[in-house]
């Protein structure tokens, strides 16, 4: 069961990925598992733009991540798991 950050930091994930790709996808039925760049065609640009929003709307400062920190968030659950590693902290 998640806890209360851990959800609030997957809706944020969740709805700044969704505002990122350029489709029809609703948040909620992003799959926590998929691929951002082979299975939502997410270019290095937009995985940005999207870690900069999900950091914002999680209150995590970007930068708390590494470079490889960023390459190895691959899916939506990585980046979920690693803004909820960070939540907390002050930036």
């Amino acid at each position: 069961m998640q806890s209360e950050t851990e959800s609030m930091i997957e809706y944020a994930a969740r709805t700044s990925l969704a505002r990122v790709l350029e489709s029809d996808i609703a948040p909620g039925d992003l799959d926590l598992d998929t691929d951002l760049a082979d299975g939502y065609g997410l270019t290095s640009l937009n995985k940005v733009l999207f870690l900069m929003s999900a950091c914002d709307e999680a209150r995590v400062s970007l930068a708390s991540f590494t470079e490889p920190d960023v390459a190895g968030m691959t899916t939506l659950r990585d980046v979920t798991e690693a803004l909820t590693r960070h939540a907390g902290e002050v930036a």
